[in-house]
């Protein structure tokens, strides 16, 4: 048997943490399987759901490289499809209309609360009515099993029993025609062939209704695996007060899709201690028997140290790919002369995010240089004039421009003329940069070359005159 698993998003809103989480371990185990991974796009709500929507979710699934096999599919491009099992249903005698109007329902519903039941369908019209109303168009309900139970082993939570007879005869196709969710959900599994679905638990009671009818339209289920809810610190369910925010929001917050897919792998899953997973260890060590039944907690700390980890160890070169853009909205071209590759080892062991490098790299990428004021009383004072023009005769005959060459001339400049290191090192910083901070000064001077080093310095010396 071939492993068939599906992502079926509803576009009523971007993609969040919990759904990117039950994508990831679609996708996951669907790869360990050497299966295949539908995405199919849940539209039928057309009140709720925009093109906008499908796209961020489409371009959220892109950046974090959770690429499927088939799809995406529409539902609202498979209404003929559903008008037919619904037609074959009713022919069969496993669905029927029903005429019953709002207000009854509504009154049904309350004498069966204040009865302290459980509301449900009464089954007025389930096997006919004397008289039909006219100019009533019927919706069409499902002829749930009245006796029994529906049993299955979930592959997380284990063995899970409903009785039918708590069962409602849900609505499968409205009054105007239009299916509803349960049944689109099952008529696409059926027809997909979806061998396994991963959802969150909050689908767990619309199970036994889906089972019953696949069964119903003669398909044998799927196996199910529920996975629990992720929580906030306070233990409320997760939500945007707790810092979590669609899947591009983070990308536009500089977190790298490696760190993102790291942390949510270990919402929920485990693989002894073992906390750094690359994409391919995902791959190989996933197994649904590990996700535990406990909900999980989201720590926005922990998914930001792993996106530091992210900067400092991937590929100079992949993380460039992703600064690039972060640079562009700030105005900045990334192929504006200096090395965005090096810019990306200068920076990475004190960058957080993606953002923080952005705006730490500005001056690399800027030819006006804006500077601290307060960095230029301190540092471009007198001697840090007279350290500046002894550095500009140097650099400007220094036949290698290298980081370690440069290394030595800082410090030969500073023992020439009797200062400490930082006396020579944080005034050609300031001048460099504008600020009293960056990167090592030896590397700065490197990644900006001479003809833009010594640019910056003669202007440093001309603003501090000025001043």
């Amino acid at each position: 048997m071939t492993v068939v698993t599906r992502f079926a998003p509803s576009p009523t809103g971007h993609l969040h943490i919990g759904g990117a989480r039950t994508a990831l371990f679609s996708w996951l185990y669907a790869r360990r399987q050497g299966g295949r991974f539908i995405l199919r796009v849940e539209d039928t709500d057309r009140e709720r759901s925009t093109d906008e929507y499908v796209q961020a979710i489409l371009e959220g699934m892109a950046w974090l490289g959770l690429e499927h096999d088939e799809g995406p599919y529409y539902q609202t491009q498979r209404f003929d499809r559903y008008g037919e099992v619904i037609t074959r249903m009713l022919a069969e005698g496993t669905a029927y209309h029903c005429y019953c109007s709002r207000e009854r329902l509504e009154t049904l519903r309350a004498d069966q609360m204040a009865a302290k039941e459980k509301p449900r369908y009464d089954g007025l019209c389930r096997d006919g009515r004397a008289s039909i109303p006219e100019g009533v168009n019927p919706v069409v309900r499902f002829r749930n099993p009245a006796d029994g139970q529906v049993v299955f082993e979930d592959l997380v939570r284990g063995s899970i029993a409903f009785e039918n007879a708590e069962l409602d005869d849900l609505i499968i196709a409205r009054s105007d025609g239009t299916p509803t969710y349960n049944f689109t959900v099952v008529v696409d599994d059926a027809d997909m062939g979806v061998t396994h679905v991963i959802r969150g638990d909050d689908h767990i009671n619309n199970t036994p209704r889906q089972i019953n009818l696949l069964r119903a339209l003669g398909v044998t289920p799927p196996a199910y695996a529920h996975v629990p809810m992720i929580l906030g610190a306070d233990g409320q369910r997760l939500s945007k007060r707790h810092g979590a925010v669609s899947v591009l929001q983070y990308r536009d917050e500089g977190y790298l899709p490696e760190a993102l897919l790291n942390y949510l792998v270990r919402l929920g899953w485990s693989h002894g201690d073992q906390e750094i997973f690359s994409r391919q260890e995902m791959i190989d060590l996933f197994d649904l028997t590990s996700v535990h039944r406990a909900p999980s907690t989201f720590n926005p700390d922990k998914l930001l140290w792993l996106n530091q980890h992210y900067l400092k160890t991937a590929d100079p070169a992949y993380v460039a790919s992703h600064l690039s853009p972060h640079l562009k909205r700030l105005g900045l071209d990334p192929a504006g002369g200096v090395d965005l590759v090096g810019v990306v080892v200068a920076l990475r062991e004190r960058s957080k995010t993606l953002v923080e490098m952005a705006e730490a790299a500005q001056f690399f990428f800027t030819d006006h240089l804006a500077y601290d004021e307060k960095a230029v009383a301190k540092h471009l004072g007198l001697e840090g004039r007279r350290s500046l023009q002894a550095m500009t005769e140097a650099l400007a005959t220094l036949s290698e421009w290298t980081a370690p060459t440069l290394h030595d001339v800082v410090e030969r400049i500073a023992a020439e003329g009797g200062w400490k290191m930082g006396q020579v090192a944080q005034p050609l910083r300031v001048a460099i940069s504008g600020t009293a901070v960056s990167p090592p000064i030896d590397q700065t001077l490197a990644l900006l070359g001479r003809e833009k080093s010594l640019s910056r310095i003669a202007a440093a010396l001309r603003h501090s005159d000025l001043g």
